[in-house]
This record gives C-alpha cells, sequence and structure tokens, in this order.
C-alpha cells in the first residue's frame, strides 16, 4: 500500500437528511402518548408556537360540514424565511396567515372563569385518585423484622440480607452470607449470619429469602396439609422427574401409586415458586390506539386516526407581527425566524404523520379485511413491502408509521404490527400465514390421545393432513415457543397403569 500525503479531488455521492426530514421521520415514528409529550416539550421551548383551545362553550360542527384548514391551497404558497435576505413579501403573507386560513392560525378563544374552574376541579380529582405508592417486599419484611426481640448485631445482619433480596427474582437470596460479612469474619460470625437468614426465612410471605427452589418450597409445606409426607419426598428428591414427566421412575423409587403422585402433585402446583414476586412493581403500559376501524354502512372498513388527543398548534400572532414591524434587531429577527421556521415545520411533519398513518393503516386494513370478519385464524400473510408499494412510499416509512401503534378493531385492539405475519404455502399452492399452522398446531395436541402423544414427526404428518407443509424443526420451534410440552411431558401416566409397569425407567 503506498502512502500519499498530497491533495486530490475526488467526487463522492453522499446522501444526507436535511434536519426538516430528520424531524418529520421523528414524529411520523412516535405513539399517540409520546406525540402529546413531544407537543407539550415544543410549546415550552418555542415561544413561537401557541396552543389553540376550542371554546366548549361553542356548538361542535358537524365532521361532514366542518372544513379543513389542511384542505386549503397552502402548499402552493410555502412559507420559506430566507436567512439572508429581508423577503417582505414572505413577512406581509406570514402577518396575513391568519386571515387566510382562520382556523389553523387564529388566536386561541380566551377562556371563561367557569371553564378554568372546571379545569382545576379535574386537575384536583386526578391527583386525588392516584394510588399510593405499595409497599414494597424490603419494608415488608422490615416492618415485620421490628416486632421482634433480636440484638443490634442480628437485626444489623438482617438488614444487610433484606437489602439483597430482589423482587423481581422472586424473593430468593442469591448472595453469599460469607460476602456479608467483614474479611477477617471467624465461624462464630458466619454462625451468626446462619441465625439471621433463618429469622427472615420465616417471615412472611412463607419461602421468603431461600436460596433454591427445593428450600422455597419445603418452607411453604405444613404437617396439617394433604400428602405432607409425599410433597416433603418429592420436593427432596423428585422435582427434576417431576418436570420430565417421569412418574413410572418416582413410582419404582418411592413406591407410590401413580395416582397418589398425581394428586400430590397437584397439591405442590398450589405453592408459589416466586414469593416475592408479589411485590414486584409490575408496569402495566396503557395502550392508546392512534388509529380506529369503522365499518361503513356498505359493508367496507374505514380507518380514522385520533386527533382528538392531538392538541392543535398555530403560529403566535405577537411574533409575526413582531418582524413585520421593522422594530426587531437583527440578533432579534433571526431568532425570531428560527423559531418560526421550526414551528411550521412541526406542524408540517404532525400532518404528514396523520396522512401517511392513515393511508398505511388503510392499506393494512384493506388487506386483512378476513382477520377482521372472521377471526385470528383467517389472517393472510402480509410483509411490509407490500404496503410500501401499495401506499408509494419507502419500507422503512412503513415501518416507522406502524412501529409501536395500535389499532382499535371490532375484535378489540391490536398492534398494527400484529397484521404483519410470514407464511409458507399450502399443498395446493396458497399462502398460509404461520399463525394459522400455530391454531391448527395447538388444536391437534389439544385433541390428541394424551396415553399416547404425537411427537414432533407425526405432528409434521398431522399438519400434512391438514394441508400444512411445514418442516420438523419449525414445528419444534412453534412448539416451544407455544409453551407446549414435548411428548413425553404430555404423556398422562394415570391412564396407562400397564405401561407404567412395565415402563419403570420413564423414557
Amino acid at each position: 500500500m503506498r502512502l500519499s500525503f498530497g491533495l486530490e479531488h475526488r467526487q463522492l455521492q453522499v446522501q444526507k437528511l436535511a434536519p426538516r426530514m430528520i424531524q418529520s421521520m421523528e414524529i411520523l415514528q412516535l405513539p399517540l402518548q409520546e406525540l402529546q409529550e413531544r407537543i407539550e416539550q415544543e410549546l415550552v421551548e418555542n415561544p413561537a408556537l401557541e396552543l389553540q383551545e376550542r371554546d366548549p362553550t361553542l356548538p361542535d360542527e358537524p365532521e361532514e360540514e366542518r372544513e379543513d384548514p389542511r384542505e386549503k391551497d397552502i402548499a402552493e404558497k410555502p412559507l420559506v424565511v430566507d436567512e439572508a435576505h429581508q423577503n417582505a413579501d414572505d413577512f406581509e403573507r406570514l402577518l396575513n396567515l391568519d386571515r387566510e386560513v382562520p382556523e389553523y392560525f387564529d388566536e386561541s378563544t380566551r377562556r371563561s372563569s367557569n371553564r378554568i374552574e372546571e379545569d382545576s376541579e379535574r386537575a384536583h380529582d386526578v391527583i386525588s385518585n392516584v394510588q399510593n405508592r405499595p409497599e414494597s417486599l424490603q419494608e415488608h419484611l422490615l416492618h415485620q423484622l421490628g416486632e421482634l426481640e433480636i440484638d443490634r448485631e442480628t437485626w444489623s445482619l438482617c438488614e444487610r440480607i433484606i437489602s439483597t433480596l430482589d423482587p423481581k427474582d422472586g424473593g430468593y437470596f442469591r448472595a453469599s452470607l460469607r460476602d456479608l460479612l467483614p474479611p477477617e469474619a471467624g465461624a462464630e460470625q458466619l454462625q451468626q449470619a446462619e441465625k439471621a437468614l433463618d429469622i427472615i426465612q420465616h417471615l412472611d410471605p412463607p419461602g421468603i429469602a431461600a436460596r433454591d427452589l427445593r428450600e422455597c418450597l419445603l418452607a411453604q409445606l405444613s404437617p396439617d396439609m394433604d400428602y405432607y409426607d409425599e410433597l416433603k419426598t418429592l420436593i427432596s428428591n423428585h422435582l427434576e422427574d417431576l418436570k420430565d414427566n417421569r412418574l413410572p421412575l418416582i413410582q419404582r423409587i418411592t413406591g407410590y401409586s401413580i395416582e397418589t403422585i398425581k394428586e400430590a402433585w397437584e397439591e405442590l402446583r398450589k405453592l408459589n415458586p416466586k414469593p416475592g414476586a408479589h411485590f414486584a412493581e409490575a408496569f402495566v403500559p396503557t395502550v392508546t390506539p392512534d388509529v380506529t376501524v369503522e365499518r361503513t354502512e356498505d359493508g367496507h372498513y374505514k380507518v380514522i386516526v385520533d386527533d382528538s388527543r392531538t392538541p392543535t398548534l398555530h403560529i403566535s400572532k405577537y411574533y409575526r407581527e413582531r418582524l413585520a414591524s421593522g422594530t426587531a434587531t437583527a440578533e432579534e429577527r433571526e431568532y425570531i425566524k428560527r423559531k418560526i421556521n421550526a414551528a411550521q415545520w412541526l406542524i408540517e411533519s404532525i400532518e404528514q404523520r396523520r396522512n401517511t398513518l392513515t393511508k398505511v393503516s388503510q392499506a393494512i386494513v384493506d388487506h386483512q379485511t378476513k382477520f377482521l370478519e372472521s377471526g385470528p385464524e383467517f389472517i393472510e400473510p402480509l410483509k411490509m413491502q407490500q404496503i410500501a408499494d401499495k401506499v408509494g412510499v419507502h419500507v422503512t416509512t412503513v415501518s416507522r408509521a406502524v412501529d409501536d401503534k395500535y389499532i382499535q378493531t371490532p375484535r378489540g385492539i391490536f398492534p398494527l404490527k400484529r397484521f404483519f405475519v410470514g407464511g409458507t404455502k399450502s399443498e395446493e399452492g396458497e399462502d398460509v400465514a404461520w399463525d394459522i399452522i400455530r391454531i391448527r398446531l395447538q388444536e391437534i395436541v389439544d385433541k390428541e390421545d394424551k396415553t399416547n402423544p404425537f411427537s414432533d414427526d407425526e405432528l409434521v404428518e398431522e399438519l400434512k393432513k391438514k394441508g400444512l407443509v411445514v418442516a420438523r424443526r419449525t414445528v419444534t420451534k412453534y412448539r416451544q415457543k407455544m409453551d407446549i410440552p414435548s411428548s413425553r411431558q404430555r404423556r398422562d401416566w394415570s391412564k396407562t397403569p400397564a405401561a407404567a409397569a412395565s415402563n419403570g425407567n420413564g423414557s
């Protein structure tokens, strides 16, 4: 390789996205709630952007009679603030925008005192209805610990142990007692730490601070329980055998009948393998549909983008007049130009988001009409490229449009991505979605003879009888994703006493 420090000319093609294009893509990708937050942030940061609220005392216009200012011929006269020249004509038009498109740029209606009072009461009700923070696992254990009479050093060790318990992990004690002690700690201090752990393990909930599943389940047993002795044996020695459904092996080792093992197993299932999980904060995000599907009188499905929760924005009349007055300094004019440009870009990006989301969603609904009419098993294979070709946009635009968006349909709320599914060919050459294969697979497993359940190879053959050609590895993958156990784990040994007696190894 020859190194050179000389100058040379090279012509390269580099694709660069303008800031306006970047903002438009960002706005398109935002779900409704995040779009609302973005608008609130822009309202705070950009004084040229203002919120227009409709006066609730005025009657609503019928939807079909309401004139949409966005349909006016604004595109023919785009607002472009020239950074290098005064552009008096542009500023004059900017000043008159409120007369050209009053609904889009008019000043907000002044709220009445009654409206202000109603909003205040509503905010107060929201605050009053906020739930208190639930008690944490650590707080729950420390409150119980405070009722016990223990010395200060043991209390300190208990606190350290409690601090390591993670409710998301079920409240298990995963640390080492040695690690909680000073390096120079001896056998006596280790014994005291064992005592502290034992104290915590006797607190509520039962099984808390266990070091493994066996210890957790054993801590929840009591002598007055049904099948207490059998449960103690099964938990201590046969958890893995139960997991793999090796009941004949357990029968041979313990002498328990298959029926006794199954009944004890049912009691075991009532125990809690993660006693601390109850204290984990379960965050369930609120799903707000961006799009709604309505069925028209002629039987077609029409997509409506929800604009009711999106504030109506307009450009401040004060700053437009400030620009046109000629009294602003050069620095002020530069600042106002920049803010007005940013405000208009945001308004147009929100409108473009609405248009793109409407077209993409309508194309999806048109393709998946059978799903809406007849249910999930009639979903059609669909790729994003198909929608991109139909709408006339790039496939990445479709991806951004459906990302984290939800649609309200007559069959419930679904993420838009739910309608994009892969597929395969049936024996007749028809496209079949993978969702349908999963449904058929579940049906076959539900109806199989549990004394002799289908292996994965046999499941392939059963699907083939239904006209679905699927590879064995695909069946295995979907079975595991659907949490369907293997054929050995699905086998019901209680209905095959002869097999259980002759097949002691459980294989």
